[in-house]
């Protein structure tokens, strides 16, 4: 990767940059951007356009994350391609209420700019001829290229055609790193020639949870001053804070520190950072991000009895989080998270009765059951403490210990 290559400081841990962090404000924006498209179209159809629209930003955010693990941020060359592909980004994320209508063009022109022009970047201007960097730089690249034709083409037709391309597109985009971007006829390229630098990688991701669940204060906040203010809403206010914060205290009180132990200690580590945090961790974002829509409709209609489709909205966003959660834990430490896999299942439960019950009891039943998953948890501790058992930090502690003793 030569001079651009991100330096390597003996016992000294890599941390997210403030080039990093200003890159991801205008992820702020397009995540605002899927929120009110979903808000907007609470159908199905509406569901699956801003599903696609979330998979592709969180695309362009996910492979710029892995490119940052190595690059050095302080390279001129490095920095102004970071603020390149923010331009890109905010031009994606204006498209985003018509990106299937009349700016659809400019939604996946500026995806596939961002994706090609990065790894262009990255093959030819970062790496060395004959290096596996430039190998494996190539090898994505081909595969945007391949994915770019379709996104274009999806754009230039209507209707059901436009659909058809880009679905084809995303499983190009999405399957490429399950077969290790296998080009025919040229050899394969090992997981292993991907280098992830562990406390930079996990913390990178952790504050892209950190952003959504920021997102979701912004539109608590704009919704609440946009209306008339009551007992009501205030009550639907401060339930749509807690239960942003309830999410907040699920993963990064103990969840974040013990994937990346995990992380740390895996024998595979890159197929391991693939599955649960390029893939997983956009579940986990979805969930907050349909989170932050119910609060909004909670806020809007506090003392109403919902419809069933806003019902769904209200309740699924914590349903799927705590879902993801349960999936992240599975991959990472090959064990089941009952109480949150069970905390997922109430939550839907809580839907049947949320036909039939205002808002503000249904927000009141999720907060509920969030509250009700990190008690039980820390009960579960505080009985681990009592039979003098280590908790699981602890035990990837020492099992890390004895690995490099």
């Amino acid at each position: 990767m030569r001079r651009l290559q991100r330096r390597q400081v003996a016992a000294e841990e890599q941390r997210a940059t403030s080039l990093e962090l200003f890159y991801d404000l205008v992820f702020v924006f397009a995540i605002t951007q899927v929120s009110h498209l979903l808000l907007e179209h609470l159908t199905w159809a509406g569901a699956g356009q801003a599903l696609l629209v979330l998979l592709i930003v969180w695309w362009s955010w996910n492979y710029t994350t892995w490119v940052t693990n190595e690059l050095d941020p302080e390279s001129l060359s490095v920095r102004l391609l970071m603020i390149a592909l923010m331009l890109a980004t905010l031009l994606m994320a204006i498209a985003i209420p018509q990106a299937f209508g009349k700016h659809a063009l400019l939604f996946v022109g500026s995806y596939v700019a961002i994706q090609v022009g990065r790894h262009t970047f990255l093959t030819f201007a970062a790496a060395e001829p004959g290096t596996i960097e430039r190998e494996r730089a190539g090898r994505i690249l081909t595969w945007f290229v391949a994915a770019g034709v379709l996104w274009i083409a999806g754009a230039l037709v209507d209707g059901p055609a436009r659909v058809a391309f880009w679905l084809a597109a995303l499983a190009l985009d999405y399957g490429g790193p399950l077969v290790t971007f296998r080009v025919p006829g040229l050899p394969r390229v090992a997981p292993e020639a991907w280098s992830v630098g562990t406390e930079h990688f996990a913390e990178r991701f952790g504050l892209f949870v950190i952003l959504a669940l920021g997102e979701s204060i912004v539109i608590t906040g704009a919704t609440t001053s946009a209306l008339d203010l009551d007992t009501a809403r205030f009550v639907a206010f401060g339930m749509a804070f807690l239960l942003t914060a309830a999410l907040w205290w699920l993963y990064f009180t103990s969840v974040a520190r013990i994937a990346q132990r995990h992380l740390e200690l895996s024998e595979n580590r890159t197929l391991l950072a693939r599955d649960a945090y390029t893939y997983l961790h956009l579940i986990i974002v979805a969930g907050v991000i349909v989170s932050a829509v119910g609060d909004e409709l909670v806020i809007a209609h506090p003392l109403e009895v919902l419809p069933g489709d806003q019902v769904a909205a209200v309740i699924a966003g914590p349903a799927i989080y705590l879902l993801a959660h349960a999936l992240f834990r599975l991959r990472m430490a090959g064990s089941v998270s009952w109480k949150r896999l069970g905390g997922a299942l109430v939550c839907v439960l809580v839907g049947f009765v949320g036909v039939y019950v205002p808002a503000l009891v249904v927000a009141a039943l999720l907060i509920a059951v969030l509250v009700a998953v990190i008690v039980s948890e820390y009960v579960a501790a505080a009985r681990r403490s009592a039979r003098g058992e280590p908790s699981p930090l602890k035990r990837l502690e020492a099992a890390r210990q004895s690995r490099h003793s």
